[in-house]
């Protein structure tokens, strides 16, 4: 093979390696399993990265990504808009909704309170979490966050400031371990943890 073709194969392991949770190898395998398959599945492939920027956008109510604004879950009518579910990112509401324990709606937060990383609470959408609270005639706030120093202190900061509105805070309490990630827990464990959950 040439020292061209050694040169696209590197530079293919080094994006794969970028993904999370993608280390050198894995990105080797999957750069090698790509050029094994059939040259239409790497054009498919090009083209369905290449497009997905504009094809996806976030959706103007609850932050998550879609193609379609509002996206499926706020414009579902069969969805208890008194209850909004708190998360970090976009891929935790589709790890919640395979545990099909929850029917309310969902609120992204964007990130983390992380003032190591520059992350404050102005950086996230608190300020539409309020506002979607005194507008949306919602009862209850669940947070969902992941059980670390972040997940709590942006926990215990959205707790002080809803403290004001009618609505009751609660967490996810028991089946999530300390130090966990929502994207890994199992539906059982994530389940129970919504059924266990605990006043803030």
């Amino acid at each position: 093979m040439s020292g061209r073709g050694l040169d696209a194969i590197d530079r293919l392991v080094e994006l794969l390696s970028k993904l999370p949770g993608i280390g050198k190898k894995s990105a080797g395998r999957l750069a090698y399993h790509i050029l094994d398959a059939d040259p239409g599945y790497s054009r498919m492939l090009a083209a369905e990265l290449a497009a997905l920027h504009s094809a996806i956008r976030r959706c103007s109510r609850c932050g998550s990504y879609t193609e379609v604004d509002p996206c499926s879950v706020c414009s579902d009518p069969g969805r208890d808009g008194s209850i909004l579910c708190v998360v970090e990112r976009p891929q935790d509401i589709r790890v919640i909704e395979e545990s099909r324990e929850f029917r309310g709606r969902f609120h992204v937060l964007g990130g983390l309170i992380a003032p190591l990383e520059g992350v404050g609470p102005d950086k996230l959408t608190i300020g539409r979490l309020l506002s979607r609270i005194r507008h949306e005639g919602v009862k209850e706030v669940i947070l969902a966050l992941n059980p670390t120093v972040e997940g709590d202190t942006t926990a215990l900061y959205i707790g002080k400031v809803l403290r004001d509105t009618d609505a009751e805070v609660t967490r996810l309490a028991s089946g999530l371990p300390v130090g966990g990630d929502l994207e890994y827990t199992d539906r059982l464990t994530l389940a129970r943890s919504f059924r266990g959950r605990v006043r803030l």
